[in-house]
């Protein structure tokens, strides 16, 4: 991946896993990392260890499937880092068990939704006029092949939710693209910390 020095990225549910792995990546690179996540210890433990490294980061902690803790965390990144130029709307997750559609439970379909197409919308939301202002900015929103690919046994709701994610960010690229806002959905099943530094294309080193 090419220099990210100057930037700042905000990677939402990056307390572990994929999203830990994007932050320190971008970190490595140069950005100004917000490291984010709803459990304290897991997001100062990805902290530090960008820290330690030689990055630069901060905690944000809020709940991504609320506006008003957006929009908080937001103001708190610019106040520390400056204005977010990459947005990877990463949190999410399955938390509906595989089974038949008459089978799902409500709420465990609208909590699933809520944690993977709401809150990427309501990320989006919050940033995207700031870039849009500006004139500049990068949002990668995280999609799966499980939206795409029907299976008798898929986990229906968060299928549902990827594969509108997609279609979300194909929408927020032909309204912000004229304001020199990119976006691009990852579709890849499984990532691996060595495999993140070319997963996402060179559309970050620029403004």
């Amino acid at each position: 991946m090419a220099t990210l020095r100057g930037r700042i990225a905000l990677v939402t549910g990056s307390s572990r896993g994929i999203g830990a792995a994007i932050a320190r990546r971008f970190a490595e690179s140069g950005a100004a990392v917000a490291v984010h996540g709803r459990d304290t210890a897991a997001v100062e433990a990805v902290h530090q260890m960008i820290l330690a490294a030689g990055g630069r980061a901060i905690p944000v902690l809020g709940d991504v499937t609320r506006y008003a803790e957006i929009e908080r965390m937001r103001r708190e990144i610019e106040a520390e880092l400056g204005p977010v130029d990459i947005l990877v709307a990463n949190a999410g997750g399955n938390l509906s068990p595989p089974g038949g559609v008459e089978d799902i439970d409500e709420g465990q379909w609208r909590a699933t939704v809520d944690a993977n197409l709401t809150a990427t919308f309501l990320t989006i939301k919050s940033f995207l006029p700031g870039m849009k202002a500006r004139r500049a900015g990068s949002i990668v929103t995280i999609s799966s092949t499980a939206a795409r690919r029907p299976h008798g046994h898929s986990p229906v709701a968060y299928a549902a939710a990827k594969a509108a994610i997609q279609l979300l960010t194909q929408d927020v690229a032909m309204q912000a693209g004229p304001f020199g806002v990119r976006r691009t959905a990852s579709r890849r099943r499984r990532f691996s910390p060595s495999a993140i530094g070319s997963a996402f294309p060179p559309m970050f080193n620029k403004r």
